[in-house]
């Protein structure tokens, strides 16, 4: 207001000569409060960020954070692969009634429930201090952050387009809360970060349709794009470099991985959060705080997957993280009797996709019934083995299933049809408006990678190490087998050797004496 004020002064009153000093005056002090206004303002918001990081990495994780705690807290960074690792990993793991009413978007969500032992959520890391911290394991998945960025951008659209089947928004919208009334499950648009991101994406597309002259105009063959890119086609859909520059996205989608892992997304329990993201956001440099608590708490994670390393990342978790469920869940000395309490069931390979964000545990008392028609948990006495089967048969329904409904939902939109082809149409400027926006996300996604390899070295120095000891384990007892028996006939031929040799000399001495006599 200060520094307007001067200007408009300046306009006022400088237009003679002879205030030319005035001026030159008028704009150097203008100056002086500007440079004086934003390093307050800096230094204000640097002593925001600091007192926040330095109060986040005080708090110590104190026993060995390899070692699976009470309560597993699947931290669910959006479009990373998450939902798969739920229906196809965990689910199979935890009978439902040990699932945490799930707080997708902060519903229904009570982490005093009793035998609460599985929790899985788009919540950020803010959710820890609500937890039992010390009882609390915390696993996560990461992936590229250009490559995330592209899908948020094709599921907020896709998502968006399923409700292109009504004539208008208003249609629309109202048909939504009639339907979101009626259900007892969670729906998408309940959801961060979708419950901002589809019905910006969803109004957008009812703006473009222009009330259904876009698709008769298209049908009639007079499609007016002249791009190839399914990415700036922007008589169908908001072009990607729109969206990436629009506020909402600057809000919710960049650097989205480390606001979540450091608790500070839009959603986060902590008062100071968005004043905290508020300034790295102004001040990129304040950014390496955030990272520094952000990479610390990953450290202290008991598992970190990468989206990209798909199957080696699904064998360490089976390793890492189902092992120890198993022993955990089939301890004999565990307080949760869940022979008691479910069924031996087959695995089942049904369909998840179909109840994708419902809340299981919305009902707890009926959740103990058991089926296996929602592909849940599990045999009592599963080998991780049996539980990596498992998992490829789910993940080769699931992937069946996501991708008819991603057919279906871009068919409105045609011509728009994303795919990792249609990346590779997308300019480098595009591209590199991305990876400056998510310098943060790049950063920790690299120190992911470093975490990730350690620990899939040592779970394969630790598996080759038990089949070396199972291989010398079999081959002993072969050898034993083998060397027995072999061993008493040899002590037995000895034996009867002595016998013989025995005989034969009381039987010479028998002779010698009839002989002398």
């Amino acid at each position: 207001m200060k520094v307007h004020f001067i200007l408009h002064s300046f306009n006022a009153s400088c237009m003679d000569h002879s205030t030319l000093k005035f001026c030159v005056l008028l704009i150097l002090v203008g100056f002086l409060v500007n440079v004086s206004f934003a390093k307050n303002d800096f230094e204000n918001c640097k002593r925001i960020v600091k007192v926040w990081a330095d109060s986040s990495l005080d708090q110590e994780i104190g026993e060995d954070k390899h070692k699976l705690r009470d309560l597993l807290f699947f931290l669910h960074v959006p479009r990373t692969g998450g939902r798969t690792y739920f229906h196809c990993f965990l689910k199979k793991l935890y009978p439902s009634y040990l699932e945490c009413p799930r707080s997708y978007d902060k519903l229904r969500f009570d982490p005093r429930e009793k035998n609460c032992r599985l929790l899985v959520t788009h919540d950020d890391y803010s959710m820890i201090p609500k937890l039992p911290r010390q009882k609390t394991s915390v696993v996560t998945i990461l992936r590229d952050p250009i490559d995330r960025v592209f899908s948020t951008y094709e599921f907020s659209i896709e998502v968006a387009a399923r409700f292109l089947v009504h004539p208008n928004l208003t249609s629309a919208t109202q048909m939504t809360k009639r339907l979101r009334s009626k259900s007892k499950g969670v729906s998408t648009l309940d959801i961060w970060p979708w419950k901002y991101l589809v019905p910006w994406m969803r109004e957008d597309l009812f703006a473009r349709t222009l009330n259904g002259q876009r698709d008769a105009r298209y049908s009639r063959g007079l499609n007016t794009t002249e791009s190839n890119d399914s990415y700036d086609m922007e008589d169908f859909a908001m072009p990607l470099k729109e969206y990436i520059n629009h506020p909402a996205a600057g809000d919710v989608v960049h650097n989205g991985a480390t606001f979540q892992v450091a608790g500070l997304t839009n959603n986060s329990y902590i008062a100071e959060a968005h004043e905290v993201r508020h300034c790295v956001q102004k001040y990129k440099i304040l950014g390496k705080f955030v990272l520094q608590v952000a990479k610390k708490r990953l450290d202290d994670m008991l598992y970190v997957g990468l989206t990209e390393e798909h199957r080696e990342s699904a064998t360490m978790f089976a390793n890492v993280v189902g092992a120890q469920v198993i022993s955990q869940l089939n301890a004999p000395n565990s307080s949760l009797d869940i022979g008691d309490k479910i069924e031996q069931r087959s695995f089942s390979d049904s369909d998840p996709h179909s109840s994708e964000h419902q809340n299981s545990t919305s009902d707890r008392g009926a959740s103990k019934v058991t089926s296996s028609d929602s592909g849940e948990a599990t045999e009592l006495n599963m080998t991780v083995g049996e539980l990596m089967n498992s998992y490829e048969g789910c993940t080769s329904n699931l992937r069946k299933s996501y991708s008819g409904r991603r057919i279906a939902s871009l068919k409105r939109i045609s011509p728009v049809n994303f795919s990792r082809e249609a990346r590779l149409e997308v300019s480098e400027e595009v591209l590199q408006e991305i990876r400056s926006l998510n310098d943060l996300d790049i950063e920790l996604y690299e120190y992911a990678r470093a975490i990730f390899y350690r620990q899939h070295k040592t779970t394969l120095q630790t598996f080759t190490e038990e089949r070396w000891n199972n291989i010398q384990s079999i081959a002993y007892g072969i050898t034993l087998w083998k060397v027995l028996p072999l061993a008493i006939t040899s002590v037995f031929l000895l034996f009867l050797f002595l016998v013989i040799v025995n005989v034969r000399r009381r039987t010479l001495k028998t002779k010698m004496k009839v002989m002398k006599s």
